[in-house]
């Protein structure tokens, strides 16, 4: 693609956060000299998200976010950034974009990052309930800070025992008020982890003050203006003067389906992130893409994902050669524990659990099906996450004796490179 040729092409990007944004800046770095236009619902300067459901409600500084780019960034960058404007539509057939005050903006490229939002549980009282949070921006934490501001002591119920929903109820007890989760599955992280992963957390929790109940499936809020009643089929009624959601996310695909776009569990995209449409590119939390190291078709809810995709995109839009080979890694902090996430565990079926001896809890779950290694679950242990994405990305065979035994050398569990 010429020069002459890039400075005439406008690229549209709906959703700025982490792969909008990137995308944005990795496409002006490969040569794209057109223009290069972004737009979010949000209001705010897009911003790490992260830290809502980890440190933001902790922050002695305030209410203040790390924004991924500065303002200035994206003058210095020619990109222009439209915030608080949400997209209506896409018409793929004219290559337009309808905005929802009725405007239109053409496109010759279009990237959808359009992420996912919070579930709102279809529950009964739930929608007349005061005080009701879910975690996806940073208004809705600033909503539970404001929330707490008058009694600290007030008690909060968080439905869903996942990362998200352990994570803020983690910030919440260093604040000291009572917090009680309810997982409607029969184990915490029952979707995400392991059993064992999931003893170690509901300890963690437990041991912190948390009242953190499984198989609550929530079927309604009673109570007042004032006050919230959480029931459960179970006949268990928990007060709740604040309720946050932590029941998972949708992802949004409704602009992509309506754009004619093929679906499954996500938008699908091939390995330069292009959807079933020439023109239309697709990054992040939306995206459903076929990871080589696993042989077989992932959605992810990750920064990283979100990252490496937008490069891919970026690279290949602007005329060269790249496709998507990453092996995917995630984190969760809760308390003084940091798990780090390399690889994918579904299909295991065996394990091995390396304690080290320490201070605090520091212990590697690695995961096998048969003597290949899927992924590693590092608490406290950065020695471990760093070897396991090593040997993930070599293919090592590893001799799971030495790997189970933390007096011989990590490094020593590898045999040999497949």
């Amino acid at each position: 693609m010429s020069d002459k040729t890039l400075k005439k092409l406008r690229c549209l990007i709906i959703g700025a956060s982490h792969a909008g944004v990137n995308f944005a800046f990795a496409l002006r770095r490969e040569g794209w000299e057109g223009q290069i236009i972004l737009y979010d619902a949000d209001p705010e300067l897009p911003y790490h998200r992260p830290p809502l459901s980890k440190t933001y409600l902790t922050n002695e500084a305030g209410m203040s976010v790390t924004p991924l780019k500065s303002a200035e960034s994206y003058e210095r960058g020619d990109i222009q950034l439209n915030l608080g404007v949400k997209v209506a539509s896409i018409d793929s057939k004219t290559k337009k974009i309808l905005l929802e005050d009725g405007s239109f903006q053409s496109y010759d490229k279009l990237i959808l990052a359009t992420g996912a939002r919070p579930i709102v549980p279809s529950i009964p009282g739930l929608d007349t309930a005061k005080k009701v949070f879910p975690i996806r921006t940073v208004a809705d934490v600033e909503g539970i800070r404001y929330a707490l501001e008058d009694n600290p002591k007030k008690k909060i119920v968080v439905i869903g025992g996942g990362y998200i929903g352990l994570e803020i109820a983690a910030s919440l007890k260093k604040l000291g008020v009572h917090v009680t989760v309810l997982e409607r599955e029969e184990r915490i992280l029952a979707r995400v982890a392991s059993s064992e992963m999931s003893d170690f957390f509901y300890k963690l929790h437990t041991q912190n003050g948390v009242e953190l109940l499984a198989g609550k499936n929530v079927i309604s809020i009673e109570g007042d203006k004032e006050n919230n009643v959480v029931v459960c089929s179970d006949g268990t009624k928990y007060p709740a003067d604040i309720i946050i959601l932590g029941a998972g996310i949708h992802v949004n695909t409704e602009l992509a389906e309506h754009a004619g776009l093929t679906i499954k569990n996500g938008i699908k995209v091939d390995q330069t992130s292009k959807t079933s449409d020439e023109d239309i590119y697709a990054i992040g939390d939306c995206t459903l893409h076929y990871n080589p190291h696993y042989k077989r078709y992932v959605r992810l809810e990750s920064v990283q994902n979100a990252v490496d995709q937008a490069k891919i995109a970026a690279t290949t839009i602007c005329g060269k050669e790249a496709v998507y080979d990453a092996i995917p890694w995630f984190w969760s902090d809760q308390y003084d524990i940091k798990l780090q996430i390399v690889g994918l565990f579904d299909g295991y079926d065996n394990m091995v659990i390396r304690k080290e001896e320490k201070d605090k809890p520091c212990f590697s779950i690695w995961y096998f099906r048969e003597d290949e290694l899927l992924s590693v679950y590092a608490i406290n242990n950065a020695k471990a996450y760093v070897l396991g994405t090593k040997f993930l990305k070599t293919n090592q065979l590893l001799h799971k004796r030495n790997l189970s035994d933390a007096t011989i050398e990590l490094k020593s569990a590898s045999l040999m490179s497949t």
